[in-house]
């Protein structure tokens, strides 16, 4: 524990070293000038970069009046560095003066003692602010440990997301960006064989730790339900039985998520879906209307059965689907069906997904929204090549 006591006057200084010393803090430094006490503190001048290393004082006295700059003055320049604005400073003043004190405490000053120093005063509030200090240093290192764990959490969760694929008959391809460090929504897509894709979009009610624990539960079971129930309708419905299954006690809020999952068959040139209360996708097909693929039940997780059935669409040559969630929506300004219609008309065009592109119109932080959402955009393209048998 290192305390550093600034003060022009070396009485003042021996006053309180005797003090600390009685009560066993023998570990102290001086400075006579606010200029010392920048030079202590790793402060080349006010204002500039710290020098390399990092402070080792626990908390300093500093004299609220001194030559050159005062102890307001300067415990403001201390206040600028983000290295050294936890260390508490204690003013050590003979100004009466109340105003004086609070400008003290506005500029960062934890608190203060009057001269003639009383020492049962001046250890007391020596003891508080190192306790203050053992507490704000325990809250965050604890806070850096969470945010390590997040984002080893946001690597394993963003792991579980489907890589590209571009056959000769397919290609998918996703854009992602969370809107915390954990997220929401989900994606993912398995070749089924003889030519078909099965692909899932999902949106988790809520964000944060609690949100992506449901999305990586979802995750664990995707491939095993989509590779055994195949078809859209028996998938979502299993998807529902096993979220239900995750029973919590005295859960004050339901979770649900929606989702839209298609099978494109690319030999019979078809798409099998069922959308759950999710954003439409949008199909296109050159000299066609966009088809939206609309809802045809309720978000997953809000009933323990779920009623559902799946639509087919019939596709001809070429073709794009696009897979989105809500975040990307809020984007746009408008109502609903302003959004979709902006995204009807922006994503027409291109077959292949457009990174660039995408990136500038929905992805750049220069979109401010009224709340941040998780952004999630899946591009399918449907070519006209052959089938490999």
């Amino acid at each position: 524990m290192k305390i550093l006591i600034v003060d022009d006057n070396p009485t003042n200084i021996i006053i309180i070293r005797e003090i600390l010393k009685k009560e066993n803090y023998r570990n102290t430094v001086a400075a006579s000038s606010a200029a010392e006490m920048f030079q202590r503190l790793g402060i080349e001048e006010p204002g500039g970069e710290l020098m390399p290393g990092f402070s080792d004082i626990d908390l300093i006295l500093l004299d609220m009046m001194m030559p050159e700059m005062d102890g307001i003055t300067a415990c403001r320049i201390i206040q600028k560095y983000e290295r050294l604005k936890d260390i508490p400073i204690i003013m050590v003043t003979a100004v009466g003066d109340s105003k004086k004190l609070a400008e003290a405490l506005d500029a960062g000053a934890v608190d203060y003692v009057t001269k003639p120093i009383n020492k049962v005063e001046l250890m007391a509030r020596i003891r508080l602010a190192l306790r203050l200090k053992q507490e704000k240093d325990w809250h965050k290192e604890r806070d850096q440990r969470i945010q390590e764990e997040l984002k080893l959490a946001a690597l394993v969760q963003h792991a579980v997301l489907s890589s590209a694929i571009d056959d000769p008959q397919f290609a998918i391809d996703a854009m992602y960006k969370p809107s915390f460090e954990l997220a929401g929504d989900l994606y993912s897509w398995y070749p089924l064989g003889e030519g078909r894709y099965g692909v899932i979009l999902l949106d988790m009610m809520g964000h944060g730790i609690s949100s992506s624990l449901f999305c990586m539960f979802i995750a664990s079971v995707l491939k095993d339900t989509v590779s055994t129930y195949v078809e859209p309708e028996k998938v979502v419905q299993e998807l529902n039985r096993r979220f239900n299954q995750l029973h919590i006690e005295n859960q004050l809020v339901q979770y649900y998520f929606t989702a839209i999952y298609l099978v494109v068959d690319t030999k019979h040139k078809k798409i099998d879906y069922v959308n759950a209360g999710h954003p439409p996708a949008l199909f296109f097909q050159k000299g066609r209307e966009v088809v939206r693929l609309e809802t045809v039940c309720p978000p997953v997780g809000l009933f323990d059965k779920m009623e559902t059935e799946t639509h087919t669409i019939a596709y001809e040559g070429e073709g794009h689907i696009v897979l989105y969630t809500d975040g990307l929506m809020e984007v746009v300004e408008g109502t609903q069906d302003e959004q979709i219609e902006y995204l009807e008309r922006t994503l027409d065009g291109s077959r292949r997904l457009d990174k660039d592109l995408m990136q500038r119109l929905f992805f750049d932080e220069g979109h401010l929204q009224e709340r941040e959402d998780d952004k999630c955009l899946v591009w399918i393209t449907l070519k006209e090549g052959e089938i490999s048998e």
